[in-house]
């Protein structure tokens, strides 16, 4: 016999509840047995222990329906047992039945004192017995069932809490989400008022108050609805909230949160006014102050919401969302009001600015025509005086001051007439192929006799090889004759000026650069803006009109380049830099400059576009002994801004490039004039058949693919050639004899 508990098969004495536990202690095997036998019919799982110390370890680790317990037992006696069974909270209220072979009245007493429920004398009657114990069992069970049924009862309660706090919840966030959107749904302050006081009456609460503050945090208005059975909510705007609702709004504003309230009722001087009847005294209340980011916008009070109402009834646990909710809104209103007002002051100043522009214009443009009328009569009159006076020194001084001055009066005239015909839109350019030196010699002579009147020395470092560009010659030549002169103006006596042109990257650089008085960093910003001069004396000795340097702008702009100013300050000099896309550089093995400008006879203009420098180069070099003219660039913007002044008849043109991919780049080629008819060749490191759609529907002729060779591109222009541009540009059967995988 062991104190392993033994499990009974037999089917429970009661249903419900699974069969209970009995705890059986003896030293004697047989007697445990004997009790094993006579019990096993309750169907209940019975536990034998053969010792005190066994039988606590029991009670430790389970809960019996009864204890049978031997007052007799050799280490801990039944007694001892029972009393620190007793001692156990699991165990305090177990029934115990003592059994033993002899009893006397104060062993009894003693049992009983300790929690014994009977005694049952040895050798036991078996039914006396199991009729004893079967009564606590069932007793057991009755107690397992009723907390089972208790505890199903809390749990089912607990359920219904936490549905309806759930429901609540939910109701209650459909009630913010509507909230939002309502308030979301319009940036007119005036709207979104209404929308919310319309959301909030009747069916969240019989009373709603909205009162806002202005700008300045001074009450504006004050919205009130309020709810009427079997009509449409009331609405009444109030330029004064009425004494209750000044008082609860003041304490709101001054705690910063929620304020709960009841006897709103209005005092005995406004019952009059019926703005809010059938509110009693005992009516839930509470008003939040609206406030985003520290700042009050207004007050909200709600009162006599519904029971079912999402504000959560009398606490109103939502409003303070709501409120937040609402402020960011009217915030956002308010803050749109305010742009939009901005923006329409900014379009009537832009309005006003742009006129007072037109009219500046329109009186430059008939200022200059005006004075040039009496210029042409003034010069002519010099001429006549310079052929027919007789020779005198005095005569001769006189008609050398004329002379200057209307030259100089008539360039005056003709830089305001430029720019009144810029700014007007006026203005054409006749561009042509023109060489960057001759241009640069040209703008030299005309200002040489201002620069050799002041002593300046004029250094020029021009490139090796000519360099052609597509401009304006007269414009180009005016542009960097205006930089001289500025330059020779604001430069002392026997100053120096550089004059440095350069090409590189497909673009022609110009520096113009002196030691003189240098830019103001106040007045660099503005340099280029119309009549913006520096500081001058009251006697003007450098003259002019502030006109010169916004001319070199706008004919720079008109060019597709720009003009940058730049100056360490005040007696540092100055130095201006012009940037305009170029032609080409004549390399010196080529021909005549006149030949390279128009190309070989039976060449053709070749653009290649490639951010590899060294395979656009080689290319270059072998279609450059072909007889093309070649002109590389490293992305496609360059290739973009140099097509209209370049006007290719053949583009080279790289996939994968830089910023705006060969792609891109073909569609635009396609879509201006000078290269929409010009051959297109893709360059890619993909060649399958996917690839080639792509390219052809971005509008390429003929696809290769990388490294392609340099005579196989020759060959695919000659074919080209004889073809005719528009014939292969037009036949995608032609086309495609010139794919070359």
């Amino acid at each position: 016999m062991n104190s392993r508990p033994l499990e009974s098969e037999m089917p429970a004495l009661l249903p419900g509840p699974p069969p209970g536990s009995i705890l059986i202690v003896d030293d004697l095997p047989d007697k445990l047995l004997v009790l094993q036998t006579v019990l096993e019919d309750l169907g209940q799982n019975l536990v034998f222990a053969r010792s005190g110390r066994e039988a606590l370890r029991e009670v430790l680790q389970r809960e019996f329906a009864v204890i049978l317990l031997d007052v007799n037992m050799p280490d801990i006696d039944g007694l001892e047992t029972a009393r620190l069974i007793r001692s156990y909270k699991r165990s305090a209220h177990t029934p115990i039945i003592f059994i033993t072979a002899y009893a006397d009245e104060m062993q009894t007493s003693r049992g009983y004192s300790l929690g014994a429920v009977d005694y049952i004398l040895s050798p036991v009657v078996p039914e006396v017995l199991r009729s004893k114990v079967k009564v606590f069992v069932e007793l057991y069970a009755m107690q397992q069932r009723a907390r089972e049924q208790a505890e199903e009862r809390v749990a089912f309660a607990a359920e219904q809490a936490a549905r309806r706090a759930a429901e609540e919840n939910s109701r209650r966030s459909a009630f913010l989400a509507q909230a939002s959107r309502v308030l979301g749904g319009s940036l007119d302050l005036d709207i979104a008022t209404r929308e919310l006081m319309q959301l909030l009456v009747p069916d969240t609460a019989a009373l709603a108050v909205l009162s806002l503050d202005d700008e300045q945090g001074r009450q504006r208005s004050c919205l009130i609805h309020q709810a009427h059975t079997g009509r449409a909510p009331v609405e009444r705007a109030y330029q004064d909230l009425p004494g209750p609702l000044q008082q609860l709004f003041q304490r709101a504003r001054a705690d910063e949160r929620r304020v709960d309230a009841t006897h709103l009722q209005p005092a005995a001087t406004d019952v009059t006014t019926g703005w809010w009847p059938g509110l009693d005294a005992d009516t839930p209340a509470a008003a939040v102050p609206l406030m985003v980011g520290g700042k009050t916008l207004g007050c909200l009070l709600v009162a006599g919401p519904t029971d079912a109402a999402p504000l959560g009834g009398p606490s109103f646990p939502a409003l303070e969302e709501l409120a937040g909710r609402a402020a960011i809104a009217f915030e956002n209103a308010r803050l749109y009001r305010s742009l939009q007002n901005e923006i329409v002051e900014r379009r009537e100043a832009e309005a006003q600015l742009h006129e007072v522009n037109r009219r500046k214009d329109e009186f430059l443009a008939m200022l200059s025509h005006e004075l040039r009328n009496p210029l042409a009569p003034i010069r002519n009159a010099i001429e006549v005086i310079r052929r027919v006076a007789p020779p005198d020194a005095k005569i001769d001084w006189a008609r050398d001051v004329m002379d200057r001055q209307v030259r100089h009066l008539t360039r005056l005239v003709e830089e305001l007439l430029d720019v009144a015909r810029i700014n007007q839109g006026k203005i054409a350019l006749h561009k042509e192929a023109v060489e960057l030196g001759s241009v640069i010699a040209h703008a030299v002579e005309t200002v040489r006799p201002a620069i050799e009147a002041r002593h300046h020395t004029l250094e020029l470092s021009l490139p090796e090889q000519p360099a052609w560009l597509q401009a304006d010659f007269s414009r180009l030549s005016q542009i960097i004759a205006n930089l001289l002169n500025n330059a020779a103006k604001y430069t002392e006596d026997g100053g120096r000026i550089e004059l440095i042109a350069s090409v590189a990257d497909g673009q022609a650089r110009l520096t113009v650069r002196d030691n003189g008085i240098g830019i103001d960093p106040r007045l660099l910003p503005r340099v280029f803006d119309l009549f913006q001069q520096g500081e001058q004396t009251l006697d003007r000795s450098q003259g002019g009109l502030g006109v010169g340097l916004t001319l070199v702008q706008r004919l720079v702009e008109l060019h597709q380049g720009r003009v940058e100013a730049h100056s360490a300050g005040t007696g540092k000099g100055s130095e201006f830099r012009v940037f305009m896309p170029c032609l080409s550089v004549i390399e010196p093995a080529t021909s005549h400059a006149a030949t390279e400008l128009e190309g070989p006879k039976q060449g053709c203009r070749v653009l290649i576009v490639d951010d590899n420098q060294d395979a656009a180069d080689s290319v270059a070099a072998v279609l450059a002994l072909d007889g093309h003219e070649v002109k590389t660039v490293g992305d496609g913007s360059l290739a973009l801004a140099s097509a209209p002044v370049y006007v290719p008849q053949v583009v080279l043109l790289d996939i994968g490039l830089p910023g705006l991919n060969g792609y891109e780049v073909a569609r635009r080629l396609r879509q201006m004039a000078p290269t929409r008819d010009a051959l297109l060749i893709a360059l890619t490191g993909y060649g399958q058949r996917e690839d080639r759609e792509i390219a052809m529907q971005a509008g390429f002729d003929v696809h290769l693919v990388k490294p392609a060779s340099p005579t196989e591109v020759g060959r695919i222009i000659d074919e080209w050639q004889q073809q005719g541009a528009r014939a292969v540009a037009g036949d995608a059967d032609a086309a495609q004899k010139l794919q070359r995988s």
